[in-house]
């Protein structure tokens, strides 16, 4: 496809790390990592991606707000200007190939094409490195091609919304990028082509981390958007992890896209999470972290480059993961499957068990509450949903997936929960604490056990939800929202808030289905 023959293959790490401080895209730092800054965007861009609109794959694809169209000509043209300039360069580019699916079966052969040395790093650490044998005869299944410095003046004219585009062609197996050099855009891609192939093979996507008993018999997957506690609840001492971000559930169990983790670093905390401080060695990348100029020291506590600095590294330098042992990413069907939420209103319970269709009612939801921004200076929650807990990489219907996790449940009878790590017994607006980080882990403990009894239960007040009584170490009144407020106005006013909330989100999916629907939140609760 690039005519120019002029670049470097699966370069070695330090090659990568020696060429990025050469060429001036970072700089050694903390523990001999890689620090970068990735220039005007430090996160990805959802209102600049699309799909070519094309007869082979078009009936497949959600189209709206996450999965835009675009002609082939207008791709057709985007493309050409990439190729030409990578074509016209002076220096070396680079090419990784590797895999996207620690399984045989499921995997996605990809090859990522970059301009910078540091991007190249970023996607070896991010997917599954090859072996010198598998390089041999290795054919890509998708291309991503990366033009961070290709920017689009009369972007009206080709149907984009800015100068910047990210741009998948599904028929051709091929996308490109441009103008903006956040690495994270590579990453993404190729979970939201993961997202196309796998469900039309039966292959459930996921937007989850999972880890699994120490005998490798038993799994757990987390849901959960950003600040529910998927990272921290899933990292366990006593628990290999399989992997953070994004997984696949096949016939034969669950397994992991990536080959690499990719932690937020604002506020990281040494002691409060050892395993990502101690994977920052030799290798690693740190993404807009402020630090000193001569001492190199790193601020993690300064957000004046980005709320979402990074850190990347490989998997095996999580050092109670499985990749660490030298064991594929993979295990068996879970057990339990966790829906996390970050309740601020203080009305989903701290612990509860779904039925079927609760679980596809609450996995297309995919609720949690999110503080209000800064610059309002109000301190409120508010909700957000993202359908399957990862609404901007679905390029199917939410529907889609949830069928599939129904069948899935159905053929392996894995038991789903909903936990809240957010507020029980009065909401974030009165100034009372979050739950205690204990006593989730306490919760999160006794399910992967096998260890919670619900011969006795009780039933929320808005969502009907399955709460078990009489756990070990917790107190039924708070495990039962109406029994922990004091405030029970306060707590009908607000749970029926929230279940407007929930009805009106569900009403864009355009779902028919009644049992779904009967599922969700029942008529509004009174005293």
């Amino acid at each position: 496809m690039i005519k120019n023959s002029n670049f470097k293959r699966n370069s070695h790490v330090d090659d990568l790390v020696s060429d990025a401080v050469i060429q001036n895209e970072g700089v050694i730092g903390l523990n001999g990592s890689l620090m970068v800054d990735t220039g005007e965007f430090s996160g990805r861009l959802p209102n600049d991606k699309f799909i070519v609109n094309e007869e082979s794959t078009s009936e497949n694809i959600w189209w709206g707000e996450v999965n835009q169209k675009i002609s082939e000509e207008n791709f057709d043209y985007l493309l050409d200007k990439v190729l030409n300039t990578y074509e016209n360069l002076s220096s070396s580019y680079y090419v990784f190939d590797g895999f996207a699916g620690d399984d045989v079966d499921n995997s996605l052969n990809i090859r990522m094409i970059t301009k910078k040395a540091w991007q190249s790093l970023f996607v070896n650490n991010m997917f599954i490195r090859p072996t010198e044998e598998q390089l041999q005869d290795f054919d890509p299944d998708f291309t991503i091609i990366n033009a961070y410095d290709v920017k689009e003046e009369n972007w009206k004219k080709y149907g984009l919304n800015s100068e910047n585009f990210i741009v998948f062609n599904i028929k051709r197996k091929i996308a490109i990028i441009g103008g903006t050099e956040y690495a994270g855009e590579m990453k993404k891609g190729i979970f939201s082509m993961m997202h196309y192939y796998l469900p039309l093979k039966n292959v459930l996507s996921m937007h989850c981390s999972a880890n699994t008993s120490e005998s490798q018999d038993q799994s757990t997957v987390f849901f959960g958007l950003s600040g529910t506690g998927k990272t921290t609840l899933s990292t366990n001492a006593n628990r290999p992890l399989i992997g953070d971000d994004e997984h696949g559930w096949s016939d034969d169990g669950i397994f992991n896209f990536e080959g690499g983790c990719y932690a937020k670093a604002i506020n990281l905390d040494e002691t409060k999470e050892p395993e990502i401080y101690n994977a920052i060695q030799h290798g690693t990348l740190l993404e807009n972290v402020v630090y000193d100029i001569e001492t190199k020291k790193v601020d993690f506590d300064d957000n004046t480059k980005s709320e979402n600095s990074r850190i990347c590294y490989p998997i095996n330098f999580v050092e109670n993961s499985l990749g660490s042992k030298n064991l594929k990413s993979a295990g068996p069907h879970p057990e339990s499957i966790i829906f996390l939420t970050c309740d601020a209103y203080g009305i989903m319970p701290p612990l509860a068990r779904l039925n079927k269709k609760q679980a596809m009612y609450h996995f297309i939801s995919g609720y949690t509450a999110k503080m209000a921004g800064t610059e309002t200076g109000v301190k409120e929650p508010v909700a957000t949903f993202s359908p399957c807990y990862g609404g901007p990489f679905l390029t199917l219907h939410p529907l889609k997936y949830a069928e599939l996790l129904e069948k899935k449940l159905n053929e392996f009878n894995s038991q789903v929960y909903l936990v809240n790590t957010g507020w029980s017994g009065s909401s974030l607006t009165r100034g009372s604490k979050r739950i205690d980080l204990k006593l989730t882990k306490h919760i999160i403990d006794l399910t992967t056990k096998n260890k919670l009894d619900f011969s006795e239960t009780s039933k929320d007040k808005f969502f009907n939800l399955e709460i078990p009584l009489n756990v070990e170490g917790l107190d039924n009144d708070f495990l039962v929202p109406h029994k922990s407020w004091s405030n029970l106005e306060e707590y009908q006013s607000l749970g029926n808030m929230l279940t407007r909330l929930f009805n009106s989100n569900f009403e864009k999916y355009d779902i028919s289905d009644i049992e779904i629907l009967s599922a969700g939140p029942k008529s509004e609760f009174s005293i």
